[in-house]
């Protein structure tokens, strides 16, 4: 039995498990309900993973790097991109829902929501900075976890031949934290039928009738970024056909878009980008977990984009052309800006409503569905990163040998 079923391609044991899930929320709710701890149990392996594999993988990419000129300017090449890409979004999130008018049939009633706290620019870059990194790593402080692990790689790469143990220790740390990904990895279509399943027979489809024509932007803005915006990247830079890289990233498209955690994909990226994209695993385990915190296209560009629009239109306060551009500059750099911060989606949008001046309580009338919009949110941001990383890649002669592995255009 088990070598029949080892025997389906990977993606279609996850396509199936998905498909599945959603029949069964949506036939049977309450047993939908009931296989949660599925899903629970599936993101909670994930999570175990996510500390040690980044720590282990960004010292040992720094070290095998090793040189300082080169991953200076991979880092601007990285950055870079993140920051172009999420432009575009914002610009997409701002057409679509300038041209279509959202406002529900119906009227909306207000879920609680409580306030979020905005942090101070200063509180902000002090998160950076792990005051004890034990903790960081106990606590799974991802963006702590970046920049001690980052501090450590440079101090071997100094110390050259005094640092040469505990660069070893720690490689092979690294290799141990694949394998086990690997393994963690073969429950991806338990957890997906589990999520999928709690998802549909939570919400229901009823629950989205009244906004449907907010979360259908929210969800063709995504599309369209991901089609032409990635897909075109890919075509023109990253050296293969689109079709090509969105069917070697589906089962990774699947883990984000379930599991509404862009960290949590992490293992099912960076087995995406280097086992089928070609990527050298130690930039994937320097650019992904970086995407994972500051690439936010999804959470950062389109959503407090349309967001923003929608609840303009639902307070009937007309937007000038300066509202557009401050929404659009204010999304982009809020992306970053928020880089670690909790509940990232919501405290952008938060100061992309402060900045234009639309009243904060709209966020109450869209709480509600917000599961269902996360899923487009991270699926578009963990799609960003693994282009980014293929992009990149190709640029700095940094792609496997294997002629299996990536195809390049003719």
């Amino acid at each position: 039995m088990f070598k029949a079923w080892f025997a389906i391609p990977f993606w279609q044991r996850v396509l199936g498990a998905f498909v599945l899930g959603m029949l069964i929320g949506g036939l049977a709710p309450e047993v939908g309900v009931a296989l949660k701890p599925l899903g629970d149990l599936f993101i909670k392996a994930i999570k175990m993973l996510v500390a040690p594999l980044i720590f282990c993988a960004i010292v040992s990419a720094i070290t095998d790097l090793n040189d300082g000129k080169k991953l200076g300017r991979l880092g601007a090449k990285t950055v870079g991109l993140f920051m172009v890409t999420a432009v575009i979004a914002s610009a997409i999130g701002l057409t679509l829902a300038s041209l279509i008018d959202m406002s529900p049939a119906t009227t909306l009633t207000a879920t609680e929501q409580a306030e979020k706290q905005i942090p101070s620019v200063a509180q902000v870059f002090l998160n950076f900075v792990p005051s004890n990194p034990f903790a960081a790593l106990t606590e799974g402080n991802v963006l702590q976890i970046v920049v001690f692990a980052a501090l450590v790689g440079i101090a071997i790469q100094r110390l050259k031949e005094r640092g040469e143990p505990l660069r070893k220790t720690i490689k092979s740390g690294a290799e141990v934290m694949y394998e086990i990904t690997r393994m963690v990895l073969q429950l991806t279509p338990i957890g997906v039928l589990g999520l999928m399943s709690w998802v549909i027979g939570e919400y229901g489809f009823s629950t989205l009738l009244p906004l449907a024509k907010f979360v259908g932007v929210i969800y063709l803005a995504c599309l369209i970024h991901i089609i032409v915006v990635y897909g075109g990247l890919i075509r023109t830079a990253g050296g293969m056909s689109p079709w090509q890289f969105f069917k070697a990233i589906f089962d990774a498209q699947i883990v984000a878009f379930t599991t509404c955690s862009s960290f949590g994909s992490l293992p099912a990226a960076h087995r995406a980008v280097t086992e089928r994209l070609g990527v050298s695993k130690d930039y994937a385990s320097f650019v992904l977990p970086l995407g994972a915190t500051i690439n936010m296209d999804g959470c950062g560009g389109i959503y407090p984009a349309v967001a923003s629009i929608f609840i303009a239109q639902l307070y009937g306060i007309p937007l000038e052309w300066m509202d557009y551009g401050l929404i659009m500059l204010t999304a982009t750099l809020a992306s970053v800006g928020t880089a670690g911060v909790p509940g990232t989606a919501l405290v952008m949008l938060t100061v992309t409503l402060n900045v234009i001046g639309l009243p904060l309580e709209g966020i109450a009338f869209i709480a509600a569905i917000d599961r269902i919009i996360d899923m487009a949110r991270t699926l578009t941001n963990v799609t960003g990163d693994m282009m980014v990383s293929r992009v990149v890649a190709r640029s700095e002669n940094l792609l496997q040998d294997q002629a299996h592995l990536a195809t390049e255009s003719k």
